[in-house]
């Protein structure tokens, strides 16, 4: 009898921790589809548009972004636009004879094409390697105004990292609005269905995790 009893309650032991192992199973699954179908809309954090002291152009998706800098600025949003520029891969280039003009060389005719005055644009002269250093420099450039303002033009599933980088690397009063292009392809729905949307994601989730781990993976020189 009393065997019957232990065999009895070790059997419903068993079946209370089977039931255990099924709903942590089930709920880890179900967190990780929502986190799958939603992370696309999750990437994409744009700011309300205000007017500001300038538009800042992040490097990449050439001429995309341009175009999107040269409407805000015919819609009068800001005075100003202006690129960032990288010495690579110009600087290896030159040394095999080869020119190459440099992605600020193209916006800056992009942006001229679509209306804005050359004096209107800027240059800015510390070159980057990468989001971050756009973002430290753009900060530095504005020179700590409280009440300084620039749009930060980007692509949709790279803001919510610019967003996230510049909070953790302006360390003055300035503020940047987020923004990219009203045209810009990117699907945050059914990111999975192209190789595009796909890559892009993945560059970005792991490009915010290194930003939250205080960034020790650092761009190859």
């Amino acid at each position: 009898m009393r065997d019957e009893i232990k065999r009895g309650e070790a059997s419903r032991t068993k079946g209370r921790r089977g039931r255990i192992a099924l709903g942590i199973t089930t709920s880890l699954l179900l967190a990780f589809f929502a986190c799958f179908f939603l992370v696309g809309h999750w990437l994409v954090a744009e700011d309300p548009l205000e007017k500001a002291q300038s538009i800042a152009v992040l490097s990449g998706r050439m001429p995309l972004r341009a175009l999107e800098a040269a409407k805000l600025y015919r819609q009068g949003y800001a005075p100003q636009v202006w690129l960032t520029h990288s010495t690579e891969p110009g600087a290896t280039l030159q040394e095999m004879g080869i020119a190459y003009d440099g992605e600020d060389a193209y916006n800056f005719r992009v942006l001229v094409h679509e209306g804005v005055p050359p004096k209107a644009i800027r240059v800015l002269d510390r070159p980057i390697l990468n989001t971050a250093d756009e973002v430290a420099t753009i900060s530095s450039v504005m020179g700590g105004e409280k009440d300084a303002t620039v749009i930060l033009v980007t692509s949709k599933v790279h803001t919510r990292r610019v967003r996230i980088l510049w909070r953790r690397l302006s360390k003055s009063p300035e503020r940047a609005i987020v923004r990219a292009p009203s045209d810009d392809s990117f699907d945050p729905g059914h990111w999975w269905r192209t190789t595009g949307d796909a890559l892009d994601v993945v560059r970005e989730v792991l490009g915010i995790l290194n930003a939250w781990a205080g960034m020790p993976l650092r761009p190859a020189s």
